[in-house]
Parts: structure tokens; C-alpha cells; sequence
């Protein structure tokens, strides 16, 4: 299990086995290669060798939509991982994906509106 960073040095995802899971343990994507997409096959960004999910803040070409797998079953999350290393800064071209598009990592469940 390795621990996915926010460019902050916040803890906030996981990567096991092909997938990545929110601190939760709620799928939240899956990985070809470094490439990252969302549970619909949508292409998210790529792994970084300091763990981080980034992406180019432009993209000149539109990736094609995988077939995605089945859901993985749920991973034991621990409760928690050691902190993350010095990150460098990004280059103006390169955004965080947790920082920037937080919404597009939210599992359905935390969009719903609340019972009353």
C-alpha cells in the first residue's frame, strides 16, 4: 500500500494493486501504467515518482476513455501513514489534482445531500 500526498503534504489517497482508494478506502480510480483514470474511465493525471497525482494544466490532446475494471473490493486503510517527504514545488505548467479538481476525486456518496 502506498500513501498518495497532496502537494501540501496532506495524506489523501492510497494506491493497492492496479487502484487508487481515497483515505476512506472508497475506490476512487484506477492506474495504467502511471496513468490515472476514474472509476468511468476517465483520465485524471499521472502518478509522480514523489506520489502525488498531477496532471498538465493544459492538455493539447483528449485521451480516449478506457473500459474501466470492476470495482475492487475495499482495502484495510490503516489509520495512519508516515508524513510525506519534502515535496518541490510544481512548475507553472503542472497542477495537483487534489488541490485543483477536489471534486472530480469525491466518491458519489459524498455528493449526495445529507438526510435530514
Amino acid at each position: 500500500m502506498v500513501p498518495i500526498y497532496r502537494s501540501d503534504g496532506e495524506w489523501v489517497a492510497v494506491y493497492e494493486k492496479g487502484h487508487l482508494f481515497n483515505i476512506d478506502g472508497e475506490w476512487i480510480g484506477f492506474v495504467r501504467g502511471r496513468e490515472v483514470y476514474d472509476p468511468t474511465g476517465v483520465y485524471l493525471g499521472f502518478l509522480s515518482n514523489d506520489r502525488r497525482l498531477l496532471r498538465k494544466r493544459s492538455m493539447a490532446e483528449v485521451r480516449p476513455r478506457l473500459q474501466p475494471p470492476s470495482q475492487p473490493d475495499k482495502p484495510e486503510i490503516p489509520a495512519a501513514m508516515p508524513l510525506a517527504p519534502m515535496l518541490p514545488a510544481l512548475p507553472y505548467s503542472i497542477i495537483d489534482m487534489f488541490e485543483e479538481f477536489p471534486e472530480r476525486l469525491l466518491f458519489v456518496s459524498d455528493t449526495r445531500p445529507d438526510m435530514e
